[in-house]
C-alpha cells in the first residue's frame, strides 16, 4: 500500500514508519516539524525506495490537497498531535488547534480525495489515540472499546474531541474510518520530556529524578514498536468504524517503574551511587489520572493481535539505546522545554 502518514517524524509516527517500509509498504510522511519532532527518527529508511518526506502541517488545508492530489494515497495513518499533558495544562490552546482543528482539516482533505477517486471500498482512515480519553481507573477494572468517554486533562479532552469527529465523518459522510485507542508507549526515540527518557537521562546526569506525588499512578506499558505493528495490523485486518484498544498488558506503577530502570543502569553503567537516590517526589500534576488500563480482548479476538515485549525486556532495550544513542538525545537537549518542569498550573 501507500501510506499518508502524519506526524512521521515524531515518536510513535517515525516507528510506523520505520515499520511500514521495512514491510515494503510505499510511504509518504507529513510532519510539520515542531518541537518534538525530529527526521533523525527516520533517517534508517529516509533513502529508502518508496519513501517520501512533505513537510506540511495538518491545518494547512491547501497544503494537504496537494499531498494527496500528487501522491493518491491508499490509507491516511493520523498520528500528527500535541500529545505532552503538562504542555496542555500550560497552554491549551495549541492542543485544540492542532488535535481538533488539524483533525478536522485532515478529514476535509482525505474525504475530499476519497470522494474524488469514486470513493474506493479500500481506502482507510486510521486514526491513533490514547487510552487517556477515558478518563481514570480506580484499583480494579480495565477500558474497554465501550467505556464512557472522561477525559480530565486539556490533551486528553482534546484528544476525545478528535475521536468524535473521525466516528462522525464515518457515520455522516461514509469515510471508511478506523479508530485506536492505546496505553502508553515508550521505546527508542521518545522525546526527553516525557517520563522514562527523563528518569534515564537525568540518573545519567546525576539530576534529581522526580516522581509526580507519591508514584502510585499506575500505566499499562506499551513498547512502540509493538504499537506500530498493532496499528499496521488494525489497518490491514480492522472492520470499518470499529474502534481497537491496544495495551501493552504490562501495569506499573510510576515509582516501580523509575526502581527498574534505575535498576538496569546500575547494571549497564554503574555510578558512584545507586540511581535509585536520586528519586525525589515533587508537586504531584493537577489532575493527574489514578490508573489507566487497557482490555486487550478485541485486538486479540478480531485481529489474534497480542504484545510481543514485556515491560522488562521493553526498559531493557530502551535503556540501552539511550546508551548508545547519546548523539541523538544531546542534540534535542537545548529544545523548548526539555529538562524544565511544565504543567504546574
Amino acid at each position: 500500500m501507500k501510506l499518508l502518514v502524519t506526524g512521521g517524524a515524531g515518536f510513535i509516527g517515525s516507528a510506523v514508519v520505520r515499520l511500514a517500509v521495512a514491510r515494503g509498504h510505499s510511504v509518504v510522511n507529513l510532519d510539520a516539524l515542531t518541537y518534538a519532532a525530529c527526521l533523525q527518527n527516520v533517517a534508517p529508511v529516509a533513502d529508502a525506495p518508496g519513501y517520501v518526506f512533505e513537510h506540511a502541517d495538518i491545518r494547512d488545508a491547501s497544503a494537504l490537497a496537494r499531498v494527496f492530489a500528487q501522491h493518491r494515497p491508499d490509507a491516511v495513518l493520523h498520528l500528527a498531535a500535541e500529545s505532552h499533558v503538562d504542555r496542555s495544562i500550560d497552554g491549551p490552546g495549541a492542543f485544540i488547534d492542532t488535535n481538533v482543528t488539524g483533525t478536522y482539516t485532515l478529514l476535509q482533505a482525505a474525504r475530499a480525495f476519497w470522494e474524488g477517486a469514486g470513493r474506493p471500498a479500500a481506502f482507510r482512515f486510521h486514526h491513533v489515540s490514547t487510552d487517556e480519553v477515558y478518563g481514570s481507573l480506580g484499583p480494579e477494572g480495565q477500558f474497554t472499546e465501550d467505556t464512557p468517554y472522561a477525559p480530565n486533562s486539556p490533551y486528553s479532552a482534546s484528544k476525545a474531541a478528535s475521536d468524535h469527529l473521525v466516528r462522525a465523518w464515518g457515520e455522516t459522510y461514509g469515510l471508511p474510518v478506523l479508530l485506536t485507542n492505546c496505553s502508553n508507549n515508550y521505546g527508542p526515540y521518545h522525546f526527553p520530556e516525557k517520563l522514562i527518557p527523563v528518569v534515564i537521562l537525568n540518573a545519567l546526569a546525576g539530576r534529581y529524578i522526580p516522581i509526580y506525588g507519591t508514584g502510585a499512578n499506575v500505566r499499562d506499558w506499551l513498547y512502540v514498536e509493538d504499537h506500530a505493528d498493532a496499528l499496521l495490523t488494525v489497518l490491514a485486518k480492522g472492520a470499518v468504524g470499529r474502534s481497537y484498544n491496544i495495551g501493552g498488558e504490562n501495569e506499573l506503577s510510576n515509582l516501580d517503574l523509575v526502581r527498574q530502570i534505575c535498576g538496569i543502569l546500575d547494571e549497564m553503567r554503574p555510578g558512584p551511587v545507586p540511581y535509585s537516590d536520586l528519586i525525589t517526589f515533587v508537586a504531584d500534576r493537577p489532575g493527574h489520572d489514578a490508573r489507566y488500563a487497557i482490555d486487550p480482548a478485541r485486538m486479540r479476538g478480531e485481529l489474534g493481535w497480542r504484545p510481543s515485549v514485556t515491560v522488562e525486556e521493553g526498559l531493557r532495550r530502551t535503556v540501552r539505546w539511550y546508551l548508545d544513542n547519546e548523539t541523538w538525545w544531546r542534540a534535542l537537549e537545548g529544545r523548548d522545554g526539555v529538562g524544565t518542569r511544565l504543567g504546574k498550573a
